[in-house]
């Protein structure tokens, strides 16, 4: 083996080492590097991994678009004195915001927090652009980036110092309207992951010790990774009336009444993209989804010398067929790479699906295709490329979706009490799902021991405990349930 082709081997294993694994494939299938020495915690995007985010970005934005969202852009600093008018946040970010105390020489006469999220900076300019119930609903979003400054060790994409994601915040005349509103982006969170990602989530809002800081309601996507662990996909919050409070969003009524508004939050960070490169990849590289994949097809072209011209020839006109009917397509003629290399590169980039033509395909008017994720093998026909080449990455997509969703169905298990979540939590990780009281001391007795928590219950409607079709004790303290709650450990 050349020197080329280990340096394109993932050496770590996927399920006995998934952070190196994880990391290895990071850089390997050229998405990201480490920051600069001595700033710990943060990354350079490389230009593939922009490009997942951009598509992801592309397919988001229309869904916000077509739901009466329109995109604005607010200062990157806070004042101290805005943070202050909505006390809980300053408690819930104080120990991670990053604050600027000095300009040049100069040291500010009001310290500047570096955006954590940015309720209070978009909040007081909604309230001046609200007067009557004709300017509601108002709906604006920001792609961004903010900083946490978190001590926790760097996974990229997944826990960063400085992260990319989108905030939209909305205000509505009624707290129906805004919990709609909360619902809509939720709905819209839910299909990036399953219809762009192909990743199956659960949905259902985060327990009330655990909500965004001032907020009535967090709702939440929650996906499963190979390794047992849940990601928190987004989170969509109702925000209720204390932001409006705090910032004086008011309005006249109809009937001229002043009236107080109702506000929500959302947001979605290219923690997304750590979920994708988790769920899907292997040991051989990156797997992608041909939904966000920079290169849906790679055309490898194997010849002699006697047989070159016209495998380069039928190859190039392939390749012109897909690039015309909108398929991203690279042709690689490479002179210096053997076709085993190009294999190999194209497998660690994560390229869905790869063509071969020799001039047997040439002679036979045929393509022989290979599937990414299982290494699959088809033979199509050349007539009618484009649309055999668009039936084979729909079946690539369904593949990963279907091992994701069979993955996320066996890793969802039942428990009635404390030792019981506790060892099949232990024993096999994913999700535990449990009667619970609605205590936040009864996360700690798990929590504590094992470092899971409850990262979602179901919605009301979808909880038989909720709602008194099923009565049941809290599998920790034995108290009456009010909740099904799900525990896992989480990134």
């Amino acid at each position: 083996m050349s020197e080329d082709d280990q340096e394109l081997g993932i050496t770590e294993s996927k399920s006995h080492n998934t952070g190196e694994w994880y990391a290895e494939v990071v850089r390997k299938a050229g998405l990201a590097d480490y920051g600069p020495e001595g700033m710990s915690g943060f990354i350079v995007t490389r230009p593939r991994a922009y490009a997942l985010w951009e598509r992801l970005q592309g397919f988001l934005d229309a869904k916000f678009k077509d739901t009466g969202v329109q995109n604005a852009y607010f200062p990157l600093f806070i004042p101290e004195s805005y943070l202050e008018r909505e006390k809980e946040i300053v408690e819930g970010f104080d120990p991670e915001v990053a604050w600027v105390t000095e300009a040049g020489t100069k040291e500010l006469e009001e310290r500047l927090a570096v955006r954590p999220t940015s309720e209070s900076i978009i909040t007081p300019y909604i309230s001046q652009w609200i007067r009557s119930h004709r300017d509601l609903p108002l709906r604006v979003n920001q792609w961004c980036s903010v900083v946490r400054w978190e001590a926790t060790e760097t996974k990229p994409f997944f826990r960063t110092k400085e992260f990319l994601w989108q905030e939209g915040h909305t205000a509505h005349a009624t707290a129906e309207d805004a919990w709609a509103e909360t619902l809509t982006r939720l709905d819209q969170y839910e299909s990036v992951y399953e219809d762009l990602l192909a990743i199956p989530v659960l949905r259902g809002q985060k327990p009330d010790h655990d909500k965004f800081p001032g907020a009535d309601t967090t709702t939440t996507v929650e996906a499963l990774m190979p390794d047992g662990k849940s990601v928190q996909g987004a989170t969509s919050h109702h925000l209720g009336q204390s932001f409006a409070e705090a910032f004086d969003i008011t309005f006249s009524d109809a009937d001229e009444n002043e009236r107080v508004a109702h506000t929500t939050s959302w947001g979605l960070s290219w923690r997304a993209l750590g979920a994708l490169i988790m769920t899907h990849s292997d040991e051989q590289g990156l797997v992608l989804p041909p939904t966000v994949a920079p290169e849906q097809v790679a055309i490898v072209p194997i010849w002699q010398e006697d047989t070159k011209d016209d495998v380069l020839e039928y190859a190039e006109g392939v390749a012109d067929d897909l690039e015309d009917a909108g398929i991203r397509v690279e042709l690689d003629d490479r002179d210096e790479r053997n076709p085993g290399f190009k294999f190999n590169e194209h497998e660690l980039n994560g390229v869905p699906l790869r063509i071969e033509i020799g001039p047997y395909e040439v002679e036979d008017a045929e393509l022989t295709c290979n599937h990414r994720p299982d290494g699959e093998e088809v033979v199509i026909d050349r007539e009618g490329v484009a649309d055999a080449v668009r039936e084979q990455l729909d079946e690539i997509y369904a593949k990963l979706y279907a091992a994701a969703e069979e993955n996320l169905d066996g890793e969802v298990r039942e428990a009635d009490d404390r030792a019981e979540v506790l060892g099949t939590l232990g024993q096999h990780g994913g999700y535990v799902k449990t009667p619970w009281c609605g205590d936040e001391d009864c996360e700690e007795a798990i929590k504590e021991p094992i470092a899971a928590e409850i990262v979602m219950v179901p919605f009301e409607d979808d909880d038989e405990i909720a709602a008194g079709e099923r009565e049941a004790t809290c599998a920790i303290c034995e108290d009456d349930a009010e909740r099904t709650a799900y525990f896992a450990k989480s990134y």
